[in-house]
């Protein structure tokens, strides 16, 4: 687990792992996601309760995309507004800890165990019940996904 390198020269976030957040807000990202982390990356809202969490490369990326989105279109706005506001610019500290503010905390119902997921270009933190809650058999049919993303050419 960890990361592969893809085209292009990028990473690929892989794995997951199970850590615990400390009482002051901070979480130690695993050596094997944090060796290919910038010296800055941000931490952000993310979809399904989660935070999303971009290496700097692909934080630009992605907010080239943002960008492009039409301000006269109102889930355009709004979907803006959920990544850039709450947004927080972060670095790794010597022991290998990111410390993630309040807001982040609240929007993901994080309290004590995370869920650290490599998820291709990013890396998601779930609290470990939201993420039990995600997988629960009765929540998720990957039959289904399977199915819809076959729609989608994959």
């Amino acid at each position: 687990m960890g990361e592969i390198p893809i085209n292009g020269g990028g990473i690929m976030f892989i794995g997951e792992y199970n850590h615990k957040i400390d009482a002051r807000g901070r979480l130690n990202i695993p050596s094997k996601l944090r060796e290919n982390l910038d010296e800055r990356f941000f931490l952000t809202k993310g979809l399904d309760n989660c935070l999303f969490l971009f290496p700097e490369d692909e934080w630009k990326v992605f907010e080239e995309k943002l960008k492009t989105l039409p301000l006269t279109n109102r889930n355009a706005r709004a979907f803006v507004r959920l990544f850039f506001a709450g947004a927080s610019e972060c670095t790794i500290d010597k022991q290998g800890r990111i410390n993630i503010p309040n807001n982040l905390l609240e929007h993901s119902k994080i309290d004590k165990e995370v869920m650290i997921i490599g998820v291709g270009q990013r890396i998601e933190l779930w609290s470990k019940e939201e993420w039990n809650c995600y997988n629960a058999p009765d929540n998720i049919s990957y039959d289904e996904i399977a199915e819809q993303m076959a729609e989608l050419g994959i």
